[in-house]
């Protein structure tokens, strides 16, 4: 067998567990990212340029299957420890239209997450800041503990720090500081709904908004002004920055034309202030289909945004680049699905209670011959293979060869694929027919 580098217990229960329920981890990705090394030096570089101030794009490029999700997460793992905070957003028509930035804006507030801050960490960031502006005050010497001359020096330094925000969304600053003072005089219930509001919660409690002297709901223009202000207090408070990722954005293809147009022409705006300068300390990050990005029904119908998204990929994929504006992810083949069953089984046996078992019994020839069979229940295609695979390797063969001393895989195991336990891109790559596929293992 090859060897893993030793982790912690927990990161390793967290990845096996995941991966029994057939689900991505939400941790611990560097441990088995197959073929994914060779964009590390360049993200890297990217994570380096938004800690300094600066801002970041990319635009993953994958077929169904082919791990854009997988490397989003990957990437978010890489970004936390670099010290930024992190959002993952599905786009959906009916849950988060592009479209709306306002409703983006809040997905973003409801999944920010930091590597100390599980999903929604806006009020720990938020109040991070201010103890980090409080810190600041009484540093200067000149500011003693008393709580009103705090308050007013704090709220002093707020608004000195919210300038070029406040200009263009002073509601932001404002309810920053109601926050503050609701917060000082113990008005929990306040606090907690000026909060909400900065997370672009709807149907805040009106008695909290006159406190902090705002009015309505965010809008579609004011969110990219809260995103700004969200920047300057992540920035402000500890984090240099923030990941976003929108996820599964070709479900744009589905939607009604003027609603497409107008979620294409979003994002445009989006690149385009980035490109700017406005969000200084903004990685932003799309995922989509080849279809997507080069069809009519995507990013083609906007020609300003297919123009900035334009990448060659007429070259051997060997030779694309990971600095272009779209990545291309190679998908897999069944070398590299072989390569990461055995990553998992020796990451597996480390926790296992008979690792000689695992190691005698699940051999690199039998993950070959496994991989080719879940592939071939899947009409061969190794792209969609990796969930179930790694479903099946640790559910149905790992943990049996672990708990029985006489349970031989080759012998006792026929590899099944129900369309129950598919999903959808796995059962329409699924050979024919809705009742079982039963594949003896050579």
């Amino acid at each position: 067998m090859s060897t893993v580098s030793p982790v912690s217990a927990a990161r390793r229960r967290e990845v096996v567990d995941a991966l029994r329920r057939g689900t991505v981890p939400q941790s611990g990705l560097d441990l088995f990212a197959v073929g994914l090394d060779r964009f590390s030096a360049a993200l890297d570089d990217d994570l380096a340029t938004v800690v300094r101030g600066g801002a970041a794009f990319h635009a993953i490029r994958g077929e169904y299957g082919s791990g854009k999700t997988f490397f989003a997460r990957w990437l978010a793992e890489r970004a936390k420890r670099a010290g930024l905070a992190t959002a993952e957003i599905q786009i959906s028509e009916t849950e988060t239209p592009l479209h709306k930035l306002e409703t983006v804006y809040r997905r973003l507030t409801e999944r920010l997450t930091t590597a100390t801050h599980p999903p929604s960490a806006l009020r720990a960031v938020i109040d991070s800041w201010f103890f980090t502006l409080e810190e600041e005050v009484l540093d200067t010497g000149e500011i003693d503990e008393d709580a009103d001359a705090l308050g007013t020096a704090v709220n002093a330094l707020m608004e000195q720090r919210l300038a070029d925000v406040a200009r263009t969304t002073p509601a932001f600053a404002a309810a920053l500081r109601g926050y503050h003072q609701a917060r000082a005089a113990g008005d929990a219930p306040t606090a907690e709904a000026l909060i909400a509001w900065l997370g672009g919660q709807k149907s805040v409690a009106s008695a909290a908004r006159r406190f902090a002297g705002v009015r309505g709901d965010l809008d579609h223009f004011a969110a990219l002004g809260f995103l700004q202000g969200l920047l300057t207090v992540l920035r402000d408070g500890g984090q240099p920055g923030l990941l976003v990722v929108l996820d599964e954005i070709e479900t744009l293809q589905r939607v009604r034309s003027d609603v497409r147009e107008k979620a294409l022409n979003a994002l445009r705006q989006l690149l385009d202030e980035i490109d700017a300068g406005r969000f200084p300390g903004l990685f932003l990050v799309i995922t989509g289909t080849p279809a997507f990005y080069d069809g009519q029904q995507g990013i083609q119908r906007l020609a300003p945004l297919a123009q900035r998204l334009a990448t060659d990929f007429s070259t051997d994929p060997r030779f694309d680049s990971p600095r272009a504006v779209q990545l291309r992810l190679p998908g897999f083949d069944l070398a590299r699905l072989g390569e990461l069953g055995r990553t998992i089984r020796d990451l597996y046996a480390q926790q296992a209670s008979h690792p000689e078992r695992i190691a005698h019994a699940v051999d690199d020839e039998y993950i070959a011959q496994l991989a080719t069979a879940v592939t071939g229940g899947l009409g061969g295609n190794v792209g969609v293979a990796p969930r179930l695979f790694l479903r099946k390797l640790v559910a149905d063969v790992l943990d049996r060869v672990d708990e029985f001393e006489d349970f031989d895989p080759r012998r006792h195991y026929a590899l099944t694929v129900s369309a129950t336990e598919l999903s959808e891109v796995e059962r329409n790559a699924a050979a024919a027919s809705a009742d079982d596929i039963e594949l003896d293992l050579p």
